[in-house]
């Protein structure tokens, strides 16, 4: 088997098990666990780096203000996306949280044809447009919008598309992410703490141990899917990627009891099939391309 294969799916398989960790949090501020995610994700790299001997990178980034910048820019991204994660998931939102993600390719779809000048073929623009009709399901049903799925959508597919034309690669650009991001972590987890407020004053040795785990946890399946990444090709993770929504849907119904009416099931329908629609498109590309070579 390619290892590839392997390194994708543990990444995608760990991301979707993450309401678990994000569980057993649950007393702990949503945007505190994000700046502690923020620390400890930023120490673990760094001892990785130590470790790889990769510092070339930092000197070059230093002298390019657009490209710190523009990392800037997708740290405020990613960190709008975890806070809004965690808060799903400590607020009983897991499958809403899922939802977003099922959603993400055929918002990346939009976005590349937005801002890259990209062309959709008929059954992307087929696709979206289905996905769109059960978004447009769901919120007549739920009387609301369903926030959660877009704001987590739109923020990772931003940050996907502010990562696409990036210089740096996974590890050195989530370093550097965590690097601009951390006076802001440190800053507000002094200012708690100061006050005696938040978990470094209040939190028991078991929550202050789940959250410095947060470091490996963030950093480990991205490495995994940047391994898998280099070794598969892009339809392969294109269909891997399902794991994680999958894995969370099933997660939030079954382990955490959130409800899924039949109502509300038929939107999640629509966007199945706009998926199948999706990634069987692209994999018949792939195969006809494959047999032009």
């Amino acid at each position: 088997m390619n290892p590839g294969l392997l390194y994708a799916a543990l990444a995608y398989m760990a991301w979707g098990m993450f309401p678990i960790y994000f569980k057993q949090l649950i007393e702990v501020n949503a945007l505190e666990v994000v700046m502690h995610r923020m620390v400890w994700s930023f120490v673990f790299l760094m001892g990785v780096l130590v470790v790889l001997k990769r510092w070339a990178w930092l000197r070059e980034v230093a002298r390019q203000p657009r490209v710190l910048l523009a990392f800037g820019l997708s740290a405020l991204l990613l960190s709008a996306n975890w806070s809004v994660y965690v808060w799903a998931v400590q607020n009983a939102h897991v499958v809403d949280a899922s939802l977003g993600y099922f959603i993400l390719p055929l918002v990346n779809v939009a976005m590349g044809f937005a801002f890259l000048h990209e062309r959709p073929r008929p059954a992307q623009w087929l696709a979206v447009a289905i996905a769109a009709s059960g978004v447009l399901w769901l919120t007549v049903q739920a009387g609301r919008l369903p926030w959660v799925a877009l704001v987590l959508a739109c923020t990772f597919g931003t940050y996907g598309l502010l990562r696409k034309v990036a210089k740096l690669g996974a590890l050195e650009g989530l370093t550097l992410e965590t690097l601009l991001l951390l006076p802001m972590a440190v800053g507000l987890l002094g200012w708690w703490t100061w006050h005696g407020q938040g978990a470094l004053v209040q939190g028991n040795p078991v929550t202050l141990g789940w959250l410095l785990l947060g470091g490996p946890l963030t950093a480990i399946p991205l490495l995994l899917f940047a391994a898998g990444a280099r070794r598969i090709p892009l339809a392969t993770m294109g269909l891997l990627q399902y794991i994680s929504p999958s894995l969370q849907m099933l997660v939030g119904v079954w382990l955490y009891g959130e409800p899924f009416e039949p109502s509300r099931a038929i939107g999640f329908y629509l966007i199945w099939a706009a998926l199948l629609i999706y990634s069987s498109e692209s994999l018949w590309i792939m195969r006809m391309r494959l047999s032009k070579q």
